[in-house]
C-alpha cells in the first residue's frame, strides 16, 4: 500500500517548528519531558548532552572504536493563558563502521488555557528509528487534559484524545518498504510530584489503540516512563529516566518490547 504524506501536514509541521524557534517557545512521551515547574518564569530552556568516545582493543588486529552521543533539547514558553512547547531528542551509537543506534524525534505542542481544570492541546511530531527500520513517523493529534489534582507539590492529569499517524517501515529481512496510516485513540495518566526542594519525580503511562483494516484487528501501544530529577545547584541537576514500550502487533517483525535507562547531567537556564 502506497501512502503519500499530505502536503498540508508537512507544511503545518514546518510552520510550527519555525514558530517554536522564533517565539522561544516547549513538550513526548511529552508529559514525561515537561520541565521543572516555575510559574515565576515565562520561558524555560533545558538541554542535556552526553558523549562517549573510546578505543579499547584486545589486539592490534581487532580494534574496537566506539562513538556515541545523546542530545535532549526542551523549551517551554507561556506568556499568558497558553503554553508553547518544543521537545527534541537524538541518540546515536556507532561501533567501528557499524551504526547500532540512530533514533530521534522533534515534537511541537500548544496547550490552550493551561491553567483551567479542563484544557486542550494540539501537537505535531516527526520521528525516526533507523536501527528498527522506521523512517519516518509523522503524526498530528490533540487531546483534552483534565487536571485531577493540581497544587504546589502534585500534578495529576488525565489526557483523552486521538491522533492520525503515518509510518514508513523497512522489513528487517526482505527490505520491503511498508507504509501505513492509522487513526488512533491516545490517552495518558501523568503524575508529577515534588518530594522536596531537591527531588522531582514524573510518572507517565500512555495507551494508544487503532484499528488496522489491513489485518482486521487492533494495534495497541503501551508506554511507561519514570523520571527522577535531582537538583545539585540552581544551574545543574542530575536526571535519571527509565522508559519501556510495548506494541502487541508491530507493523514489521521487530522486537515488540523496548526499554531505555538514561542518566545525565542537565544544565538549566
Amino acid at each position: 500500500m502506497h501512502i503519500k504524506y499530505p502536503p498540508l501536514l508537512i507544511f503545518l509541521f514546518l510552520f510550527f517548528l519555525a514558530f517554536a524557534f522564533s517565539s522561544e517557545a516547549q513538550i513526548l512521551n511529552i508529559e514525561r519531558l515537561r520541565m521543572e515547574k516555575d510559574t515565576a518564569k515565562h520561558f524555560q530552556f533545558k538541554t542535556t548532552f552526553g558523549l562517549n568516545v573510546f578505543n579499547r582493543s584486545a589486539g592490534i588486529e581487532d580494534p574496537v572504536n566506539l562513538f556515541g552521543y545523546n542530545l535532549d533539547v526542551n523549551a517551554i514558553y507561556y506568556p499568558k493563558r497558553h503554553a508553547y512547547v518544543f521537545v527534541s531528542n537524538f541518540d546515536y551509537l556507532r561501533i567501528n563502521e557499524s551504526d547500532f543506534l540512530n533514533f530521534g524525534f522533534v515534537h511541537g505542542r500548544v496547550n490552550f488555557n493551561r491553567e483551567n481544570k479542563v484544557n486542550y492541546e494540539t501537537y505535531l511530531q516527526y520521528s525516526f528509528d533507523n536501527f528498527r527500520g522506521l523512517d519516518p513517523r509523522l503524526l498530528a493529534g490533540g487531546s483534552v487534559r483534565i487536571n485531577m489534582v493540581k497544587n504546589d507539590r502534585v500534578d495529576f492529569i488525565l489526557g483523552l484524545g486521538g491522533l492520525q499517524e503515518w509510518e514508513t517501515w523497512q522489513h528487517p529481512y526482505t527490505e520491503e518498504v511498508v507504509q501505513v496510516s492509522l487513526i488512533k485513540s491516545s490517552n495518558y495518566l501523568s503524575l508529577r510530584a515534588t518530594l522536596n526542594d531537591y527531588v522531582d519525580v514524573n510518572l507517565v503511562n500512555y495507551y494508544q489503540v487503532g484499528y488496522d483494516r489491513d489485518i482486521s484487528d487492533f494495534r495497541q501501544r503501551i508506554n511507561s516512563s519514570t523520571i527522577i530529577n535531582t537538583k545539585i545547584t540552581e544551574r545543574f541537576s542530575l536526571t535519571n529516566s527509565f522508559d519501556i514500550s510495548y506494541e502487541n502487533r508491530p507493523i514489521v517483525p521487530v522486537t515488540n518490547v523496548i526499554f531505555a535507562f538514561r542518566t545525565g547531567l542537565s544544565l538549566n537556564f
